[in-house]
């Protein structure tokens, strides 16, 4: 809302479109951006809805891209004739990291942390040694922090075996952490009392916020030095990269402890990653070995693609592939000189189309 009210300001219209907008206001912002009279959409997926058209849009900027889906982010290229794309993220999905090493897309980083920000301390605690976790919020409390308990699930379900956000709530309140002021945050909660609880937060009216993964971007509060996520087995790592970036914010040594209930050898492994760096690319590539990248040309965001490319630690062959493609696409744009490779992109484009159909 800042930024529209700044843009106004300097006479270029902006409007934000949200899954709250309905009835005659939502067709007010959907004419508007039709129209051309609005000359910045700002938004969340409801801009990915099929009734939203615009009369001239060149450009997209999507942040956090590893929240999005692929057909969600099609969808947009879909809206306009000819658009430039510019996604951003602090830990690429396997995909899109596949795509900016072997394809096709520029990229541009940002790899030293703000200025005064100390490197997260990240570890992995038994199960058996929760209590100790615990102990250690209050520590931290009593050191005029604040912590973040992240739970997988808002309540308890017979089929997954995870901790609840509101078990873990009433448990920790009437428990372990009784002695310090504890809150609960959800996405089930009403829009006005989840903003309370996360403002009660922010002032330092409550010290621990027991949470769901909604916390996972746009949540700033430089005081909170504490990330426990619960059943961090349960999470990918790109997701508990985001949630741990919700501690170190400020000027105190920060921490995000990991425990894992039951974890299998994989998520282990994908724990272990995490431990080793808070490097978002690093923590990316290794995402990228451990879940593959998908499809380059289709859908799935991990897994192995159809299509056999080289390895991550192959760029200066890449590089030079990359050099000979384009080479060859501007002498013989219709592959007319090279039937054999010809025939192999026709077969493998038919593919493509046939998944995205």
């Amino acid at each position: 809302m800042r930024l529209a009210s700044e843009l106004w300001a300097v006479g270029v219209r902006a409007e934000i479109l949200t899954g709250r907008d309905k009835g005659k206001p939502r067709q007010v912002i959907l004419d508007g951006f039709g129209s051309g009279e609005i000359s910045i959409a700002i938004g969340t997926h409801a801009l990915f809805q099929e009734d939203v058209a615009f009369h001239d849009l060149a450009l997209a900027v999507i942040d956090e891209q590893h929240r999005f889906g692929v057909h969600q982010r099609l969808s947009l290229t879909g809206k306009g004739e000819t658009i430039d794309m510019l996604v951003m993220t602090a830990t690429p999905i396997p995909r899109t990291l596949a795509l900016t090493i072997y394809a096709d897309l520029d990229a541009s980083t940002i790899p030293e942390l703000p200025s005064g920000r100390i490197p997260i301390m990240t570890r992995i605690v038994p199960p058996d040694r929760g209590t100790d976790a615990e102990q250690f919020i209050i520590d931290q409390v009593e050191r005029g922090r604040q912590a973040f308990v992240v739970c997988p699930l808002i309540d308890e379900s017979e089929a997954v075996l995870a901790r609840a956000a509101t078990v873990e709530f009433d448990r920790l309140r009437d428990g372990s952490l009784a002695s310090v002021r504890v809150g609960l945050l959800h996405g089930r909660m009403p829009l006005g009392e989840k903003q309370a609880v996360m403002d009660e937060f922010r002032s330092g009216a409550l010290d621990v916020l027991v949470t769901t993964p909604v916390i996972e971007v746009g949540i700033d509060v430089p005081n909170a030095s504490v990330m426990l996520i619960e059943g961090a087995d349960r999470f990918g790592l790109a997701q508990l990269h985001q949630l741990r970036g919700r501690v170190g914010r400020g000027e105190h040594q920060s921490y995000c402890l990991l425990i894992a209930e039951t974890p299998s050898a994989d998520a282990t492994t994908r724990l272990e990653e995490l431990v080793k760096t808070n490097d978002g690319f690093a923590i990316a590539e290794a995402d990228l070995r451990l879940r593959g990248p998908g499809d380059y040309f289709g859908t799935r965001q991990s897994g192995l693609p159809t299509l056999k490319m080289a390895r991550l630690d192959d760029r200066d062959l890449l590089a030079s592939a990359r050099t000979e493609a384009r080479t060859l696409i501007e002498s013989d744009p219709t592959l007319l000189a090279s039937a054999d490779l010809a025939a192999a992109v026709a077969r493998y484009a038919t593919a493509v189309s046939d998944e995205m159909a």
